[in-house]
């Protein structure tokens, strides 16, 4: 995926803004579907970036950047190659430019984030926290416009006084970016403060370069020929649209938004068919349904805890069985063909009891899980508590566990989608060979004390924990009783 002469141009676009959490491939591929031109990806960190290895995904077909805890950061395809802009959250330009050259060959642009208020960004100098070092602003942004093929731009907040911004844009247009976002509200403000119109008009005005306004969503942006207006009452080149999309992505549509359930089902079917972590894929669809969240459908979207459960919440369990299959006969294929790629447990695996056995949510009691039998068992018996060995391997991130009980080992022949439901299968493999019950609907269960469900298990309803973070190598791990706490979500800006 390497394209040396692309060229993005910022004149005259519909942009789908960047928003942490919200901006994920399946988002992206939505919103071109429905008109964008341009497409950001939600602002990543510099540091988090470097620490990733580029890898080709062929059960995908995507470019994944792969954390060395497995976790991927940023998953881009072919599709959206030359329409997607990638947005870095940065405060040094060394680190910038060493981010830009690692992901230029597989995206259209690159964008510095100078606009984001949250702690998230701007506790490390990173987002708004830039508007108040312009010498920093100049260096970043004339590091990546001479080190970098891609066409670079940043997005900004308005400043205290319109001297000042202007002053600032100026000062920006000499680096030699290809276009400017400005958010017209300032540092502090929020969705409910109005947007500066007149702000961004002046901006506008003062350079030759392209203007994309930003943040009508609120107060302009409730269809497709209000983002015109916007457009037209801030005299900006382009429009960039955060929020109005999040809530139904087919805004950019001159024919009229889609009906949401029509937008939600053809978001699912892209999050299944790319892999998406289904706690992202649940924080997309909550956004969606906004004050349809105490309907029937709202409520059974929030119960899901897995990507089935979400299908079929929305009547695709049948799309969900068949592309599972797909991706499943296609990883198998690759590994058949690359047998070296495959990291089996770094484990003597003799004497390890084995079944082909899959832990099933569907089919337990929600209060009661394999292991949490497993552990109760050992209990009673005054055995050592379970100890849980887990690996991943990394052509196709699928699980495998291996418990130890009383010195013997047993394991799952079937490796999983994740960490959690690897140990169950393992717990699962213990207990039938034991002959205990294993917590199943409808069979005779232990005798369970009152306890609080294994934090494992348990959805925090955070949608940053994208994908397990599981560390490739072998790792132990004790069985834990006591739930995370929540984190709040962190909205796009």
């Amino acid at each position: 995926m390497i394209v040396n002469s692309l060229s993005l141009c910022y004149h005259n676009k519909l942009i789908l803004a960047p928003m942490v959490r919200v901006g994920t491939l399946p988002m992206r591929l939505l919103a071109l579907d429905y008109g964008a031109d341009i497409v950001y990806c939600e602002e990543l960190i510099d540091l988090k970036m470097l620490q990733c290895k580029r890898v080709v995904n062929e059960a995908l077909s995507t470019v994944d950047f792969v954390a060395p805890d497995n976790r991927v950061v940023f998953r881009t395809c072919e599709r959206e190659q030359s329409r997607v802009v990638f947005q870095m959250g940065t405060s040094d330009a060394e680190r910038a430019l060493a981010v830009a050259r690692l992901v230029e060959n597989d995206v259209a642009g690159i964008d510095v984030n100078m606009g984001c208020p949250k702690e998230y960004s701007t506790k490390g100098g990173m987002g708004a926290a830039l508007l108040s070092d312009p010498d920093k602003i100049e260096k970043i942004l004339s590091t990546l416009v001479k080190g970098t093929q891609r066409p670079v731009t940043c997005k900004i907040r308005v400043l205290p006084s319109l001297e000042d911004t202007l002053s600032l844009v100026k000062r920006i247009e000499r680096t030699g970016i290809a276009a400017i976002a400005v958010h017209g509200r300032k540092r502090e403000e929020r969705p409910q403060h109005p947007v500066s119109c007149e702000a961004i008009k002046a901006v506008a005005e003062t350079l030759s370069i392209p203007v994309i306004a930003n943040g009508g969503s609120h107060d302009h942006i409730q269809g497709y020929l209000d983002i015109e207006d916007f457009r037209q009452a801030t005299a900006a080149s382009s429009v960039m649209v955060a929020r109005a999309a999040m809530w139904n992505p087919s805004i950019f549509l001159k024919e009229g938004p889609r009906p949401l359930e029509e937008v939600m089902q053809k978001y699912i079917r892209y999050a299944v068919q790319y892999d998406n972590h289904y706690t992202n894929t649940k924080y997309c669809l909550c956004q969606m349904l906004r004050e349809q969240l105490e309907s029937p459908q709202g409520r059974l979207l929030h119960a899901a805890q897995s990507s089935q459960e979400i299908c079929e919440a929305f009547g695709l369990g049948a799309f969900y069985e068949e592309t599972t299959r797909e991706l499943d006969a296609r990883r198998a294929k690759l590994l058949a063909r690359s047998p070296e790629e495959v990291e089996e447990p770094a484990e003597d695996t003799s004497g390890i009891i084995k079944m082909a056995v899959k832990f099933d949510r569907r089919a337990y009691s929600p209060q009661i899980t394999p292991k949490m039998c497993l552990l109760e068992w050992c209990r009673r018996e005054k055995l050592a508590q379970p100890v849980y060995e887990t690996v991943q391997r990394s052509l196709d991130r699928l699980f495998c566990s291996v418990v130890t009980v009383a010195e013997q080992k047993y394991q799952s022949t079937l490796w999983d989608k994740s960490k959690k439901l690897a140990e169950q299968a393992a717990a699962i493999v213990c207990l039938r060979s034991q002959g205990l019950p294993e917590g199943r609907l409808g069979e005779e269960g232990p005798s369970l004390h009152k306890r609080k469900r294994e934090a494992p298990d348990q959805d925090t309803g955070d949608p940053r924990a994208q994908e397990p973070a599981m560390p490739g190598e072998l790792c132990k791990k004790r069985f834990l009783a006591l739930a995370s706490g929540k984190e709040s979500p962190l909205e796009g800006w």
